[in-house]
């Protein structure tokens, strides 16, 4: 029975590498295929239909919750201007010193990064960022990449990826917040050394006349002047309550939400901007709470008695016990997670940690350690992840040359994260 789950998840897959099935569909076939597979039946306890799908669904609540208010004050740092005004006033600081510039963006990326992940993350950052990179002269694959590897640094700090592993792997907020201020500084040594090292291996390319260049398009905001100074603490709001006061997520992200508003907006239009900008986060969050509605699913059947009892014997005899082929294994298995490959936590990845953990193959933080490592190369080297696509399209090169760049940096980061696992939870 368990080798017929692998056949099944690995034809999952296939489906969702060759474009067959979106993720999100891919993943609740592969959940209720796996409990038919593991015995389950259709109605009452431990059923496809009442446990798979009915309490599978909403097993993410609290993290969907935290995208979409993450999503919203994405959409108002969007709107306000107070993402473009930081953009531009990094980019004032730099003048014409281009490795001073792409710092400046990537610091400014890690903020942001802060907040909202992907494609809305690359755009907030990236649509001044990435036509003033290559205005100073920065290559086009580095400046897409700078844009990248910044929110990257801001990942180990963004409250709804908190909230994910918290539901997915059932481990407290403050257990996850503590791997993650550890996985924080490989993600920042990567990143700078990849602005320093691109940026002067390749050299300075002068490149006035590109079209990205002269092509970023001029806001209603940025024709009325900037956001005012005080406005421009909003992304580190809901960090300071979240880290530094110990406020659960969704209120420290509702209260960086009433900041970018009250400092932004006259009381009259903070209506229709409050509600503007909430359907606008609904029409962000939709695919990603999609996806986190599938991983419910998927969460929910590997996680059945008759699954874990046909696929424990199987994955414990492949699973490295010893720290030091514990880091050597899963640091030679990052490439599966790329291109929505089995170790992609927003994909099978995700049933595969959730399979781990119920088998008591590994504890729970040491699944989160290898979850956290594989979403850092994920989010910036998978060709197929959003903000990889828009960042590289935005830049004038292709999703391959940013991922050629960009992986052997996320790579170390990545073993980085499996070191300290190994090291603390082994």
């Amino acid at each position: 029975m368990g080798v017929v789950i692998l056949i099944i998840m690995a034809a999952g897959v296939a489906a969702m590498l060759t474009r067959k099935l979106p993720t999100a569909f891919a993943l609740v076939l592969l959940g209720v295929a796996i409990a038919v597979v593991a015995g389950a039946s259709f109605t009452g306890k431990e059923s496809v239909l009442d446990t798979v799908l009915q309490e599978g669904s909403p097993m993410l609540a609290s993290t969907m919750i935290a995208v979409l208010l993450g999503s919203w004050l994405g959409k108002l740092l969007d709107e306000t201007g107070i993402a473009g005004t930081i953009v531009r006033k990094i980019v004032e600081f730099g003048g014409d010193r281009p490795t001073v510039v792409a710092l400046g963006v990537l610091g400014v990326s890690a903020l942001i990064g802060t907040v909202t992940g992907s494609a809305p993350a690359a755009m907030l950052a990236g649509i001044i960022g990435i036509p003033a990179m290559i205005a100073v002269g920065i290559p086009k694959v580095t400046a897409a990449g700078t844009i990248l590897m910044g929110i990257a640094v801001g990942v180990p700090f963004e409250l709804p990826i908190w909230q994910f592993f918290s539901t997915a792997l059932d481990l407290p907020v403050p257990q996850v917040r503590d791997f993650m201020v550890k996985l924080f500084p490989f993600a920042l040594v990567a990143a700078v050394a990849y602005v320093l090292i691109e940026s002067r291996r390749r050299g300075v390319e002068h490149t006035w006349s590109l079209k990205s260049a002269s092509a970023a398009p001029t806001s209603r905001r940025e024709r009325l002047g900037d956001a005012p100074w005080y406005a421009l603490i909003t992304p580190v709001i809901p960090l300071i309550l979240a880290l530094g006061f110990e406020l659960a997520i969704i209120p420290s992200l509702l209260a960086g939400v009433l900041y970018a508003l009250i400092t932004t907006t006259r009381p009259r239009e903070m209506n229709k901007r409050l509600l503007r900008t909430l359907y606008g986060g609904f029409e962000v969050a939709a695919p990603p709470i999609a996806l986190f509605i599938a991983i419910g699913i998927l969460l929910a059947a590997v996680q059945l008695p008759g699954a874990i009892e046909a696929l424990e014997p199987l994955v414990k005899a492949v699973s490295p016990q010893n720290p030091v082929l514990f880091v050597l294994v899963f640091t030679l298995l990052v490439p599966l997670c790329l291109y929505r490959g089995p170790l992609n936590v927003y994909g099978l990845g995700a049933g595969i940690a959730g399979v781990l953990i119920a088998a008591g193959i590994y504890p729970a933080v040491a699944v989160l350690g290898i979850a956290a490592s594989y979403n850092q190369v994920f989010g910036v080297a998978d060709p197929t992840s959003t903000q990889t696509v828009w960042s590289a399209q935005y830049a004038g090169v292709s999703p391959q040359q940013v991922m050629i760049r960009t992986l052997p940096y996320v790579w170390a980061v990545a073993l980085g994260g499996f070191c300290v696992t190994a090291a603390a939870h082994l």
